[in-house]
């Protein structure tokens, strides 16, 4: 069974990037949109820019456990894009989490304690 909070189809990937908007960090950039549901869509990309599959991967499971830590933080409602950048392989998960938590504050999108 999917999950309905991950970012699948190329027609909603197309959207954020031409509508939506974005938020550049240290080592990752946010692309967002509001989608008008109760939860949040989202996707965690690397690009070969970044390195092998080995490196793409640790990215993405970097940006992936950032998130975790400021899943219930975030507003509702947005489809979010994090994509890795280069820089994001010479910092540790802390630094990472950091860098989002900029990035969404920044984008106002995350809710203040």
């Amino acid at each position: 069974m999917r999950k309905p909070d991950v970012l699948r189809n190329k027609k909603d990937f197309s959207s954020i990037y031409n509508n939506g908007k974005s938020v550049g960090e240290r080592c990752l950039v946010l692309f967002y949109k509001k989608n008008g549901l109760l939860y949040n869509r989202r996707a965690f990309l690397a690009s070969k820019k970044v390195g092998k599959s080995v490196l793409r991967n640790r990215a993405r499971r970097l940006l992936r456990e950032s998130y975790r830590y400021l899943e219930n933080d975030i507003k509702k409602g947005y489809d979010l894009i994090f994509i890795a950048r280069k820089s994001i392989l010479k910092l540790k998960c802390a630094d990472v989490k950091e860098s989002m938590e900029a990035a969404l504050k920044k984008a106002r999108i995350l809710e203040k304690k």
